[in-house]
């Protein structure tokens, strides 16, 4: 027991001691120590945080010198897209002008092949009633064989007595006392329909619309059963359409639909009624003549001009902007 006792005093005194060195104050060399790491920690702290901000400042300079760049760049190419847009414009006005002439010049041409074909038609069918008169006074003659001689001793009609009997004159003379009447002043030929026709469509390809408005409106007067009539009409619609009057030009299209069935410029005049009808926001019955086009005229050039107009019309109103 006693034993026991002192084992616990011995080891009560070594806690004691164990227990003071551990609450004991350290040394001053230790603290001074460990202050002088922690202002070589702070110092490095800061020289680190100065360092990135450096490099966070470099960075935003650079960025900013390529965002300037990139401005710079968007606003040139902002400026020759401008410049592009309006060269494009500028172009697509001549050509529209260029095609605009050679479509009149073509429609002239192919307006003088239909008059030469009407003006060959019309010959062939002279060639065949001239040829049919000849065959006819051939058969005559051949039939009638000398029934028409002149008998033997009498004169021929219209020729002087062959003993030169005073009185005796030819038909062709002058009653004997009598002056001879100088004849008139041939009276003026009025101009012929080929000619009037020529002249109204030149004076159109030429862009004198004035004078050929009239010239076309004076063959249709003066010759209305000819078989270019309905082309006087189709371009007195031309002239109109030229000359931005819409109305008028649907009036004298529609006028080729209604009384010229047989005309050449029908699938003409229908499309450009049509055409005439978009400008002036008639949308409906454009589409509705345009298709009529397509449907009436398959394969023709009309129709394929009526079917881009078709596609332009469907297409959407507005673009997307990026």
């Amino acid at each position: 027991m006693r034993i026991r006792w002192i084992a616990l005093a011995i080891a009560a005194m070594f806690c004691g001691a164990l227990g003071g060195a551990i609450l004991a104050p350290q040394p001053a060399d230790a603290v001074s120590r460990e202050i002088i790491e922690l202002q070589q920690q702070v110092s490095q702290l800061i020289q680190g945080q100065q360092d990135l901000t450096t490099a966070l400042a470099s960075d935003t300079a650079t960025i900013r010198t390529l965002v300037q760049q990139s401005l710079d760049s968007s606003s040139q190419l902002h400026n020759q897209m401008g410049q592009l847009q309006k060269t494009f414009q500028d172009t697509q006005a001549n050509t529209g002008s260029a095609v605009s002439s050679m479509t009149q010049q073509t429609q002239g041409i192919s307006d003088n092949v239909q008059d030469l074909q009407a003006r060959v038609a019309k010959l062939s069918q002279q060639l065949n009633d001239v040829q049919s008169t000849l065959q006819s006074i051939d058969s005559k003659v051949s039939n009638n064989g000398m029934s028409g001689a002149t008998a033997p001793g009498s004169a021929a009609p219209g020729t002087a007595s062959p003993t030169g009997a005073p009185g005796a004159t030819t038909p062709d003379a002058p009653p004997p006392g009598t002056a001879a009447v100088p004849a008139g002043p041939a009276a003026t030929a009025p101009i012929s329909a080929d000619t009037l026709y020529q002249n109204a469509l030149r004076d159109y390809t030429s862009g004198n619309y004035a004078l050929s408005r009239q010239e076309f409106s004076d063959y249709i007067k003066n010759f209305p059963q000819n078989d270019l009539a309905s082309n006087a009409q189709f371009y007195l619609g031309e002239i109109a359409y030229s000359q931005g009057d819409y109305k008028a030009a649907i009036a004298a299209y529609e006028t080729v639909l209604q009384h010229y069935p047989q005309s050449f410029k029908l699938g003409a005049s229908l499309l450009k009624k049509g055409m005439a009808e978009i400008e002036i926001g008639m949308r409906v019955s454009a589409r509705r003549d345009l298709r009529a086009v397509v449907q009436r005229f398959p394969g023709s050039d009309e129709a394929h001009r009526a079917e881009a107009k078709l596609r332009e019309l469907e297409a959407p109103a507005h673009t997307t902007h990026r």
